[in-house]
């Protein structure tokens, strides 16, 4: 598994949200956000950006470049 599709389910994990909710909260379809977590696809920045926000957490610590 890639580190942002690690990253990514561990900090949905951290909120108690389900892929579903998620996908709703940062209106992201449901598909996507299963894709990146399965290491299927990778996000475009807008993405990124759009999930960093929300997590309150840098584009390098979700990408895997820090810890």
């Amino acid at each position: 598994m890639n580190k942002f599709a690690e990253r990514l389910g561990e900090l949905r994990n951290e909120k108690n949200l389900s892929q579903n909710e998620l996908a709703k909260q940062i209106n992201i379809s449901v598909a996507c956000i299963n894709r990146w977590e399965n290491g299927l696809r990778i996000p475009n920045i807008e993405s990124i950006v759009i999930l960093c926000n929300f997590f309150g957490c840098s584009a390098d610590y979700l990408i895997g470049l820090e810890d």
